[in-house]
């Protein structure tokens, strides 16, 4: 039995066909739904459903699991992932507008700059043409096309400036760009890009202190829409949790403590897993520092980036801590084939 959806901000309503998933009849009649992975683990397809029934496939005669991308907290409140989600009813689903941006654009983007970081992080400034003439937003990603077909996705680490943009990109052993190609490049030469992607970005319209958590890379995006709120009048108070495992690994550390300059009420907590016994900071997982700092997060816009086992985790300990579901945004970097991480 067919669905009709009607997607409440927009205005916009399609068919669902019987077995096909929200997301994939949104797409095939052209309705813009937020999406990245469309297997049900980065949760950017995330939907509040308003009115009606969801469910989830199944093997025959067993009961259904909830996407990887999606708590059981989330699904008590109403949410459901788009890209594996069923229609049990008609629906009403609520989520934001995709973000006012260019549409994703093929250019060839000249390397200003490749510098390391750390042993597995790389710091890659590239310039894009002035002819693009490209807006896009932080928090957003790029592709890099590999000339095979394939691509390889890294968030964007600036804040919109000009033509430069910034990424962090961690090496993955055996990656076909990370440990083959990224090693090769020098500034001059190019590289096929496609920009912009991707629907995390700062949700201005909150006005809530804002918690920004990360692991890993999952820095990049974080530090894009920071910067674009430094020296601005409007700007929230900032909590920014930091997850690595050794102090090598905190290749920002030095300039992220000069950012209470420029943020309002600025506050930075490196977290390390795997911590010398010279460390004297915060040790063990982010999101554990976070509750132990923060019993109640009712009043906060929390933005989760970085490896999907701590946005997990950290979801259902937030929601413990009151933390609003409608105000909580993640972004997963998840695997790709020959194992680079998306985005």
């Amino acid at each position: 039995m067919n669905h009709r959806v009607i997607w409440q901000e927009t205005g916009q309503s399609f068919e669902v066909d019987e077995g096909e998933a929200v997301l994939e009849a949104a797409l095939r009649c052209q309705v813009a739904l937020p999406h990245e992975c469309q297997l049900g683990g980065c949760g950017s397809c995330r939907v509040k459903v308003v009115e009606g029934a969801v469910a989830y496939p199944s093997e025959e005669g067993e009961p259904a699991d909830l996407p990887m991308g999606l708590t059981p907290e989330e699904a008590e409140a109403g949410f459901a992932l788009a890209c594996q989600a069923r229609p049990a009813s008609d629906l009403v689903i609520s989520v934001a507008a995709p973000l006012t941006c260019s549409s994703p654009t093929r250019v060839s983007a000249t390397v200003e700059a490749v510098q390391a970081l750390t042993p597995d992080v790389t710091h890659l400034c590239l310039r894009l043409p002035d002819e693009a003439q490209l807006v896009y937003r932080p928090g957003q990603y790029m592709n890099v096309q590999l000339g095979d077909g394939r691509h390889r996705s890294f968030s964007m680490a600036s804040r919109p400036n000009g033509g430069l943009v910034d990424f962090h990109v961690r090496r993955i052993p055996g990656g076909t760009f990370t440990e083959k190609r990224l090693p090769t490049l020098r500034a001059g030469q190019t590289l096929d890009v496609e920009l912009p992607h991707g629907s995390f970005g700062f949700h201005a319209e909150d006005y809530r202190p804002l918690l920004m958590v990360a692991t890993g890379t999952g820095l990049a995006p974080i530090k894009s829409m920071l910067e674009a709120l430094m020296d601005d009048e409007d700007c929230p108070p900032v909590s920014l949790y930091w997850g690595m495992r050794t102090e090598a690994d905190l290749y920002l550390h030095e300039e992220i403590q000069q950012w209470a300059a420029r943020l309002y009420e600025f506050k930075y907590v490196p977290v390390l897993s795997q911590a010398s016994a010279q460390w004297t900071g915060r040790r063990g997982y982010v999101q554990h520092a976070v509750m132990e700092d923060l019993q109640d997060l009712s009043e906060y816009a929390i933005y989760l980036c970085g490896s999907p086992a701590m946005i997990n985790e950290a979801k259902v300990a937030f929601s413990h801590g009151g933390a609003s579901l409608d105000h909580v945004y993640a972004d997963a970097f998840l695997f790709q084939p020959a194992d680079e991480p998306l985005p």
